[in-house]
């Protein structure tokens, strides 16, 4: 499986035992709809590969405490410690009005309010305080911070993201 038809479910945080088990952090508001599970993917190197879940329960939070079939002892289990688990891209809740996926609008055109057509949506930056939705527009690299006050409206058969930024926002930028 291609990590571009796959997203990211969580990360491998601990062992639980000594027989293999581990604790899966789930990245999601949403954890209890992974609970019943048949199998995720863990990336080791640069492969996305299948392991199958024997049994999974939830812990506390989004921490989810998996047995896979091939994981028995603490060495399996260290072998894939740390290591990022995906599912497949149709496993994703459908979303809809203005909730999506930042994978979702990408290559969609961010529209200003005021501003008209801002550019088009290359990627997003959930690694700052803010996530930043990262526009092309032209030879300009303009960076909208994803605030729900700002975004107006998620048009998926128009392929926009309508926005209201604040004044002298995108002039900032550019």
């Amino acid at each position: 499986m291609k990590k571009s038809e796959c997203f990211y479910l969580g990360r491998v945080t601990k062992k639980y035992s000594f027989k293999g088990e581990v604790i899966i952090k789930l990245d999601t508001d949403e954890p209890q709809i992974y609970q019943n599970l048949d199998a995720v993917f863990i990336e080791i190197g640069k492969d996305l590969l299948p392991f199958f879940i024997e049994k999974s329960s939830f812990q506390r939070g989004s921490e989810l405490r998996v047995r896979f079939e091939d994981v028995k002892t603490e060495q399996d289990a260290d072998a894939i410690l740390k290591k990022e688990v995906y599912l497949p891209l149709e496993l994703l809740p459908k979303l809809s009005g203005e909730k999506f996926y930042f994978h979702e609008v990408i290559g969609f055109s961010l529209v200003d309010v005021n501003h008209g057509r801002i550019g088009t949506i290359e990627s997003i930056n959930d690694s700052t305080a803010q996530a930043l939705f990262i526009v092309s527009a032209g030879e300009d690299e303009i960076l909208v911070p994803m605030v729900d006050d700002f975004v107006k409206k998620v048009d998926r058969k128009r392929r926009e993201v309508l926005v209201e930024t604040p004044d002298g926002l995108i002039e900032m930028n550019k």
